[in-house]
């Protein structure tokens, strides 16, 4: 298995390890995004409608910006 300079992942891998290298990442977000989940959305709805698009210089009431 040879890199790459700026590779983070081999050039080769055998097919088997190509697939348990996948499903290992899989397995990883998935238990990211469990563990992170309330934190995840929060973020996610901070960043939804960060702007009103009639007046793109005002906050949305409430947010800190907005004082």
């Amino acid at each position: 298995m040879s890199r790459r300079r700026n590779s983070v992942f081999p050039d080769r891998l055998s097919d088997e390890a190509a697939a348990a290298l996948c499903d290992f990442l899989f397995q990883l977000a998935t238990a990211c995004e469990t563990r992170y989940l309330g934190q995840l959305r929060r973020q996610h709805d901070r960043q939804r409608n960060l702007y009103d698009p009639e007046d793109l210089w005002r906050f949305p009431p409430g947010d800190p910006r907005s004082r």
